[in-house]
């Protein structure tokens, strides 16, 4: 348990949690963007 809180302090781990967040949500975007062009020009 210590180890968790220790890495819930650390800042290097929130800054590595939120460039993941942020590069699902921009591939996330990308591959609808992606499937709504293969619908609707194929």
């Amino acid at each position: 348990m210590n180890d968790l809180m220790q890495l819930a302090a650390d800042p290097s781990a929130w800054a590595a949690l939120a460039t993941l967040v942020v590069m699902e949500v921009v591939l996330g975007v990308d591959n609808l963007i992606f499937f709504l062009f293969y619908t609707f020009f194929s």
